[in-house]
Parts: C-alpha cells; structure tokens; sequence
C-alpha cells in the first residue's frame, strides 16, 4: 500500500510534526488501514484503500513522549480507494429505522474522501479507554505510544470545547465563536456512542458538539442553515454558538467546516421514540403531527425569506425527472420485485416533467434535504418540536446539498417515515397501525399548510413524484441491507403505482398524486 504526503498542505505550529509528516503519515497507514473501514462514518465500505494522503497536522496538545496527559493531533487524512463496481449498493448503515442509510459516492469523484481524525497519544492509556484504541504505531514520531480515538476521550473532548470559547487560529485550524453566546468553561463532555455519521460529544447540560467525519471544501449546511435561521429569528432549529473550520486545500473558496457547537436540548425526545411510543400504546398521534407540521412550515418559511430562491421551470424540471426515471431503472435492475410496477411509477416522474411543458413553474429553496422523525424533537415541557441536523444527505456532493429545492421534497421524505413508523412498531403494520399512518399523514400536512407552507394538496404531482422517488431509493436500501424491511417501501410502491397522478388536479379529493391521508400498507 502506498502513501503520499502534500507537504504544502502540512499546517501545524510545531516544527516536530511539520518535518516529520512523511513519517508520521507512514506510521499510521497500517492502524488506519484496520480502523477506519470498521467506523460506522467510513463512506468507502467494500473499495479497498489503496493510499493515504496527509492533508493537514495540527497539535491541539504537544504529543511529547513520556509525558503523564495525553496528547491531542488532529488530522486531515484523504483516503485513496479503487472505484466501486457498477450497480454497487449503499454501504453506510441507517442511524435508526426513520431514515434509511444514504448510499456512498461511487467511482473516481469518491476515490479520494477526506476524513478528519481526532488523535489521542498517550504512553499507558487508561483501561476504560481500550474500545477507544486504534494501535500503536511501529515507528515514526509516535513510535510506541498508544493511538486512540481522542472523541471518545472525555478529558480531551474538554479541550476541544476551551478551543472554541476562545476564538483564534492554531496551526491550520480556526476557531469561531458567535459574539453574544455564552459558553462555560468546566462543562463535563460525555461522548455520544451511539454510531451515526458523524461524531458528537454533550457538555452538561448546555451544548453539542458535532464533529464532521467525511469533510469536503465548503460551508457545511449544518453550519449554513442555522446560522440563516438564527438571522431570522427562527427558534425552531438550536443556534450556533462556535464552530471550527479550516481553509480549502486549493486556498481559494470557502472555509472547510469540521465541528458545530450547538445548544443542547435536554430533556427532549426525538419525533421517531415518540412515535414508536404513541404506536406501541395505540394512541392518537395526529396533535403531534399537525404541530410538527407546523414546525417543518415555519422553518422553510424562514429559509426562503433569509437564503436565495429560485423557480424550477421547464429545463429544470425535465432534468429533476429525467434523474428519477434514472434511479427506478437502476434499482429496477437490481431488485427483480419493483420491476411489474415501474411503468406505473414512471407516470408520477413524467407528469412532474409535464408541469413545466405546461408552463408552469415551482419555488425552489433552501431545505433540511433529509427530513424523517429521527431529526426532530419534543420538549416535555412544553411539547413543542425542534428540526435538528441539517447537514443533508451525507453522501451526496456538497454542492448539491446546497442547492435550492422543493420545500416539498421535504414534506414528502416526512410522510414517509410516517408509513416507517407505523410499519416498524409492535403491530407490524396491521390494520390500526395503518389507519395511525392515515392520519398522521393528513394532520402533519394540515399542520404545514395552517402555518403559511404550501398545502401539499396542491401540489399532488410533484408530491407523488417526490415520494415516489423516496420510495424507490428506499426499495434500493432495503433489498441491499435489510431484506425483511423490503415490504415496507413495496407497499409504499404499490400504493403510489395504483394511483397515478392527474395533471391539473389541486384538491386531495380529485384522487390525484399521493394519498396524503393513506397508509403504505395499501395493495
């Protein structure tokens, strides 16, 4: 295996690791190589790494040899990988049932992902830190010490946050802070260990951390959105209180997000227990739902009015549609059980393309881009709901991430985790369960509509085909991953291939586009 080292792009305030670069890089290939393909934010499962590139080495704590406290490194690492085969399926497993996993990049765009790595060094690590362990190098500078995953390190996680209540920069890295927050020193840092795709760490009760795995060149919209909505006094998403970022390889464009501090919502419950609860008790969810409705519209109120809009027209809908017609064919070739439904499906992606040979045209925004009931929470006090990690779908290029879309991509990507639900609790999906779903759906866009968001009822083809093409991703998961899981997105299918849209229609009683008061249990 090979390694190479941009010497250039080396940014530390140590000379030690400057000059040593090469042989730190070499050191770490074999322990990274046995690491980071089993960590649930590796994005390259299944291509072989083939190199590493040093990107950056900046000492957040002097990693001296010998010494009693451990030293903390961080790393920009790029990991170099052979493209994937054709029709390779997703690999990064879901966080949690609501939201299936997105699938990783493929091919020579993806042969070289950048992760940040967060370093522990220390010469006699601590028993209750050995699942923290990632080896300990051969030779080079940190030759005998014991490497460690320093996120899950509650001493140095402390160290991170007195980085951000103090803006500056150190090394390559620079630390950000919002001039009227309050951040307390001392906090206690709890690692969150629980997988999911990115890292975090809870201090006290007061704030999150969110570290970013898999980083790109840009302004990360967990960082991006919240901040516009803070501006517009939106009190539906937690405000940034600091983040650290770097700047971009090429030394040109935007700053590299790596982390977001957050305020933390003790006490709070996320929308996907909630419903699994209501579910698992037989209890009325539809106040629940109109609210977070409301919450959803707010939000995409607030975006459009703070972030640049736009209008999907013509062009722009023919190539939305022409994307989707992609997706079913490809997953239709891997998964023989969609094939007797996709000229059915296809209607719902040609009648999207029919709205712009009509001359009409739809608002495009800036959106969460990955919306499910495991992104929000309840207060239990007040019952009042919060929309939380708006860094989209991971696996899809930054750019597009940022790009204006649909506020009912959204909606649609909602109702489904709805169907999710409903289909995931004790019941399995049986008739009661299924009626839940019927209604939670309808109080959810009822909710949305009262609070100034377009009525989804208005809007029956372009709903159907955004949930269509949710649907179709999801069979793509299922059939990969969880096979027992595949009737769930097949009933969605079946539902939304026996009712075909009917261009014009604008009230949900004309029987056109989806069945925002139906269930995904419907033959």
């Amino acid at each position: 295996m090979s390694e190479t080292a941009s010497t250039r792009a080396i940014r530390s305030p140590h000379d030690r690791l400057s000059t040593t670069a090469p042989a730190l890089l070499s050191s770490l290939v074999p322990l990274l190589s046995e690491w980071l393909p089993r960590q649930r934010w590796f994005a390259g499962k299944g291509r072989p790494i083939t190199g590493f590139q040093l990107v950056s080495a900046t000492e957040l704590l002097p990693c001296a040899a010998g010494g009693a406290t451990p030293g903390l490194l961080h790393l920009l690492v790029r990991a170099q990988q052979s493209a994937a085969p054709p029709g390779a399926p997703p690999t990064v497993p879901p966080e949690n049932p609501a939201e299936p996993a997105t699938a990783s990049p493929t091919g020579p765009a993806a042969s070289g992902d950048c992760y940040q790595l967060l370093l522990g060094v220390h010469s006699a690590l601590p028993p209750q830190l050995a699942p923290a362990v990632i080896g300990r190098p051969a030779g080079g500078p940190l030759h005998g010490r014991t490497v460690y995953d320093a996120l899950l390190d509650n001493r140095l996680c402390a160290l991170l946050l007195e980085r951000l209540r103090v803006p500056g920069r150190l090394g390559g890295l620079r630390f950000c802070r919002v001039a009227d927050s309050t951040i307390s020193s001392g906090m206690p840092a709890r690692p969150v260990t629980v997988e999911q795709t990115n890292s975090s760490v809870v201090y006290g009760d007061s704030y999150i951390l969110k570290v970013f795995r898999r980083t790109a060149p840009g302004l990360n919209p967990d960082l991006e959105l919240p901040l516009a909505l803070a501006r517009a006094k939106c009190g539906r998403v937690p405000a940034p209180a600091a983040w650290f970022e770097t700047d971009p390889e090429a030394g040109d464009g935007e700053p590299v997000t790596l982390g977001v501090l957050q305020p933390y919502l003790s006490g709070s419950a996320d929308g996907w227990q909630l419903a699994l609860n209501a579910l698992a008790v037989q209890a009325d969810f539809t106040s629940s739902a109109r609210a977070l409705g409301h919450a959803t519209a707010e939000v995409h109120t607030a975006l459009a009015e703070t972030l640049p809009t736009t209008e999907l027209r013509r062009p722009q809908l023919d190539a939305v549609a022409a994307q989707m017609n992609e997706r079913l064919v490809a997953t239709a070739r891997v998964v023989p059980a969609l094939r007797p439904y996709c000229a059915r499906l296809r209607t719902a992606f040609d009648d999207l393309a029919a709205l712009g040979h009509d001359g009409r045209a739809w608002s495009a925004q800036r959106i969460h881009g990955d919306l499910h009931l495991g992104q929000t929470l309840r207060t239990a006090d007040e019952g009042r709901w919060s929309l939380i990690d708006f860094e989209g779908e991971p696996s899809r290029p930054l750019a597009e991430r940022r790009r204006p879309q649909p506020a009912v991509r959204d909606v649609a990507a909602m109702l489904r985790s709805f169907d999710y639900a409903a289909r995931s609790g004790p019941s399995g999906g049986d008739p009661w369960s299924l009626e839940w779903a019927r209604r939670t759906r309808a109080a959810y866009c009822l909710g949305y509509a009262e609070a100034g968001g377009l009525d989804p009822r208005s809007a029956p083809e372009l709903m159907r085909a955004y949930e269509t093409d949710k649907a179709v991703y999801e069979v793509l998961y299922e059939a990969r991953h969880r096979p027992n899981w595949l009737p769930v997105p097949m009933a969605a299918v079946r539902r939304l291939a026996g009712a075909p849209a009917s261009r014009g229609a604008a009230g949900a009683d004309s029987g056109a586009g989806p069945d925002l008061g139906g269930a995904d249990g419907r033959a």
